[in-house]
C-alpha cells in the first residue's frame, strides 16, 4: 500500500509526531528516504536514526510507511474552506497551455506544448496527461493526440511491470493540486487588478 500525505511544510507535522525515517538502499548502502516515515515502532539503526530495513523489505514484513510530502502549491491556501473553494471552482483550462503559467505548476512544468496539443479540460483528463508523461504510459501519447482521451481510458490506469506508471489515485490527486494552483494564480491576478 502506498499512502502519500501532502503538506505545505512537512517539517511542521514531523516536529509534532514521533516517527522513524524510512531507509532506501542505494549503491549497496542505506540512506534516509526522502519522504517516507514510520509512525509506529519499527526496527531502526541507533547510529543513523533511520529504519534498519530498506522500505521495500519493511513493507514485505508488514511495516507501514507513509510519505509526508512537501507540496509548495498549498503555501497560499489560507484554510480548509479556501482549499475546498479552490478545488470546486472550474479553472481556466486554457492557462495550462501558456508556458509562463504551466511552468509554475506541479508536475506539468515543461509540458505546456503537450498540454496545448491534448487540451485537457477536466481533472480526469489532466490526470491522464500526468499518467502519460510517466515512462510506463508514454506510448499512449500519440494515440491520445490522434484519437482523444476516450481512446486511452481503458489502458491508462492498468498496471505495468515494465516501467514506472501512475496509479489512478495519484493522477487524480495531483491533477487536483494543479487545479488548486491554477485557481490560486487566477485569484492572485484578480487581486492585483482590483
Amino acid at each position: 500500500m502506498d499512502i502519500d500525505i501532502d503538506f505545505a511544510d512537512r517539517k511542521k507535522i514531523l516536529d509534532l509526531i514521533k516517527h522513524i525515517p524510512a531507509a532506501i538502499k542505494e549503491n549497496h548502502t542505506f540512506k534516509k528516504h526522502n519522504t517516507g516515515v514510520y509512525c509506529h515502532s519499527t526496527p531502526y539503526n541507533p547510529l543513523t536514526g533511520t529504519a534498519s530495513l530498506e522500505y521495500k523489505e519493511a513493507e514485505d514484513r508488514g511495516y507501514f510507511k507513509i510519505d509526508f510530502l512537501n507540496v509548495n502549491a498549498y503555501k497560499d491556501v489560507r484554510n480548509e474552506e479556501h482549499l475546498i473553494y479552490l478545488l470546486n471552482t472550474e479553472p481556466l483550462w486554457d492557462l495550462l497551455y501558456e508556458k509562463e503559467v504551466c511552468d509554475q505548476l506541479f508536475h506539468v512544468n515543461g509540458y505546456h506544448n503537450l498540454l496545448a496539443e491534448l487540451k485537457p479540460n477536466s481533472i480526469i483528463q489532466l490526470a491522464m496527461v500526468l499518467a502519460m508523461i510517466r515512462p510506463g504510459k508514454k506510448h499512449l501519447i500519440p494515440i491520445c493526440k490522434n484519437q482523444g482521451f476516450d481512446a486511452i481510458e481503458n489502458e491508462i490506469w492498468t498496471k505495468t511491470d515494465q516501467a514506472y506508471f501512475f496509479k489512478h489515485a495519484h493522477g487524480i490527486a495531483y491533477a487536483s493540486v494543479i487545479v488548486v494552483q491554477l485557481n490560486l494564480i487566477c485569484e492572485k491576478i484578480s487581486h492585483e487588478y482590483s
